[in-house]
């Protein structure tokens, strides 16, 4: 089921990475990074409570510090890569952010004793070949950021907000991986085989909603800033996407984390499909080559996985 889950987090994303575009799209709203993370914190933060709520978990509530390196290593990265925004389109930025897929394959690789066969292999680098190519080409298209930032748009200081997303999401990842992968090992208190996984999302989502309101009390309080509710309706459903994709994220990541974090990264693909679509952005050809790259790498990660199951 992994593998499963692992497709449904990419196409989550990919679907909240649209919407984050057309939310960051003209770049009126000074703190729109805080706004877009206050919004995720909020729905992550209701989705958490409704889970406590109606379901019988068995939740630990020194839970959320025990996992609290990895929310941390997330949350933190998120807010950087919507500050990016500002300068820089999500088109360029994104294949950047999601280059992490394959540092943490090769920390899995490296310090969990993790192995994979020969295809697997493979499609782990189609996968990243292909972000590669879309990443580079992307950096020739022409920039939509708005004009106040656009001196940022190509330089080394608007790069600087998607590599430290990277480092910062591949650092949570691995560690979500450490978490995750074996019960046995797991730093997190009172879980079951059964619970765990929900046990890691329900701390991470409660902290990014504490995160969400000392954001909130910065820009109403502290900065004494008005928020315009119309504008919020594209990082609203953004949002939505971002909690749904994260709740089948701690389930693939306990399954193969070393397949599926490459295989997760490659949602910048959906997205870039998706924005040729509704918001009518054309592709190059060499996107079309990235992104049939980055499908056969799934396909081949499918197909691996199923003769290792078989």
């Amino acid at each position: 089921m992994w593998f499963v889950f692992t497709v449904l987090t990419t196409c989550l994303w990919g679907l909240a990475d649209l919407f984050y575009k057309k939310g960051a799209r003209g770049g009126a709203e000074k703190y729109s990074h805080l706004l877009t993370g206050i919004t995720v914190g909020l729905v992550m933060g209701a989705q958490a409570i409704f889970t406590l709520v109606f379901t019988d978990v068995g939740y630990n509530p020194v839970n959320i510090l025990v996992y609290l390196p990895v929310s941390l290593f997330y949350i933190i990265s998120m807010v950087v890569g919507y500050l990016g925004l500002k300068y820089l389109e999500l088109s360029i930025s994104s294949p950047v952010e999601n280059s992490s897929g394959a540092i943490v394959c090769v920390l899995c690789l490296i310090f969990l004793g993790e192995s994979l066969d020969l295809l697997s292999a493979e499609a782990v680098i189609i996968i990243t070949v292909g972000i590669i190519i879309l990443g580079w080409v992307e950096r020739t298209k022409p920039s939509e950021v708005a004009p106040q930032d656009k001196k940022y748009s190509k330089s080394a200081f608007a790069l600087i907000f998607p590599l430290i997303y990277c480092v910062l999401d591949a650092m949570g990842t691995f560690f979500d991986a450490f978490y995750l992968d074996d019960i046995e090992k797991t730093p997190l208190v009172g879980v079951t085989e059964e619970n765990f996984e929900t046990v890691a999302n329900i701390s991470y989502e409660l902290t990014f909603l504490f995160a969400a309101v000392v954001m909130l009390i910065y820009i109403l309080v502290i900065k004494r800033e008005k928020i315009e509710l119309p504008k919020q309706r594209d990082k609203l459903i953004a949002a939505v996407f971002e909690t749904a994709g994260q709740y089948f994220y701690v389930f693939a990541m306990s399954g193969r984390a070393v397949i599926a974090a490459p295989m997760i990264a490659s949602y910048c693909v959906v997205s870039a499909l998706l924005a040729a679509i509704f918001l009518k952005e054309k592709l190059k050809p060499a996107q079309y080559v990235a992104i049939i790259y980055v499908i056969l790498g799934i396909i081949a990660l499918g197909v691996a996985e199923g003769l290792a199951e078989g």
